[in-house]
């Protein structure tokens, strides 16, 4: 299916590896020019290098520290501007969760996850709205959904990243700007969250893989088609979903 993204500019937050990476790579694969931001400067360049020599696209690449706004409000205007504009925003970037709890963590985790997507929309908007519109696409989790590991921040916020998805999609639908929502359940990565739990937690994590009907954990590249399935004018009529990519993992019912 062509998913019409050809010549689209598209901005995605810690794109360097996962999902982020992944995502990158697709809306590339679709003809997407490609803004990137991630923490290490040389991975996130070569990160653009090989995205744009692998795709024949355009891209751009920047260090940013997420939990710094002011940073992250420049990165956006300037990768707008290196592109000609922005058509797609992916706000993708966590603290992350493996049951960490203390105070520290919760104020990263507000900071990283909730206030950097502030930040990040904020910024982007003006310049979706000089292109006619566009699409926002936040990264949540199932751990948002229904109770998952311990009480900890990670899930909480990630709450708040589909209510404020919602709320957003909303208040820019007349400005031609849709918002939606990701949920990735368990996702595979090499040197991710679920490597570490298998090796280190290995009843843990294989109770988890036992409770997902499709008998596997996801990988980046699942979430990747879902978000740009939603970032692409194909779902030019959906907005304030919220759209689960786990493998019948969580049990609840969505209406």
């Amino acid at each position: 299916m062509d998913l019409q993204l050809k010549g689209k500019a598209a901005l995605v937050t810690g794109a360097t590896r996962g999902i982020g990476r992944a995502i990158a790579e697709r809306l590339a694969q679709e003809g997407c020019d490609v803004a990137l931001c991630a923490r290490s400067p040389e991975a996130v360049q070569s990160a653009a290098d090989a995205i744009a020599a692998a795709h024949g696209v355009r891209t751009f690449a920047a260090a940013v520290d997420v939990a710094d706004g002011a940073a992250l409000r420049a990165w956006t205007d300037a990768a707008a501007a290196a592109l000609g504009g922005a058509d797609i925003v992916i706000s993708n970037v966590s603290a992350g969760g493996g049951g960490r709890t203390g105070e520290d963590q919760w104020r990263r985790n507000f900071e990283i996850d909730l206030l950097g997507p502030y930040h990040l929309i904020d910024a982007a908007v003006p310049h979706l709205e000089r292109r006619g519109g566009g699409a926002i696409v936040m990264i949540s989790s199932t751990a948002a959904l229904e109770t998952f590991s311990a009480p900890q921040p990670y899930n909480v916020v990630k709450a708040g990243v589909i209510n404020y998805a919602k709320n957003l999609s909303q208040a820019l639908a007349a400005k031609g700007v849709r918002v939606n929502c990701v949920s990735p359940g368990p996702i595979w990565t090499e040197d991710g969250g679920w490597a570490y739990l298998k090796k280190n937690m290995p009843d843990f994590y294989e109770r988890t893989l036992a409770s997902i009907p499709g008998g596997r954990m996801g990988g980046p590249e699942d979430v990747a088609a879902a978000t740009a399935f939603l970032a692409s004018p194909i779902a030019g009529y959906v907005t304030g979903a919220n759209l689960v990519i786990d493998g019948g993992f969580t049990k609840r019912v969505q209406f």
